[in-house]
């Protein structure tokens, strides 16, 4: 597999889709995932909580990370998801690598384990 290749497969895909955005798994093994995401420019995705570990390099355009913990990443720029909700808008069309680990034994995502946390106090 070329990642260049299918970031521009993606990239295409995002900007066909009526929503203006797509997704494809392009690996699993267990809890580890890596997916690329395309975006079309001006197309959010809905905040969402964080699973235990993710990360995010964006392969192309620019996009903010929205919520708690706002931040802009461009092109080549690589970030360690935060542990709070957050969304994605893309300020030009983009495609993003996202690696999540999404399970651990005993631990659900960061949010959800915070928030329970908080109401047994």
């Amino acid at each position: 597999m070329r990642l260049m290749e299918e970031a521009q497969k993606v990239l295409a895909s995002a900007l066909e889709a009526e929503n203006g955005r797509y997704a494809e798994l392009l690996l699993h093994d267990g809890p580890l995932r890596q997916s690329l995401i395309g975006l079309r420019q001006g197309t959010e995705l809905a905040a969402h909580n964080s699973p235990p570990a993710a990360s995010m390099y964006v392969i192309t355009g620019g996009v903010d990370i929205v919520g708690a913990e706002a931040d802009s990443l461009d092109e080549g720029d690589m970030k360690i998801l935060t542990h709070v909700r957050h969304g994605v808008f893309a300020r030009e069309d983009s495609v993003f690598l996202l690696t999540t680990v999404t399970g651990i034994a005993e631990r659900e995502s960061h949010d959800e384990r915070k928030s329970e946390e908080q109401g047994s106090h």
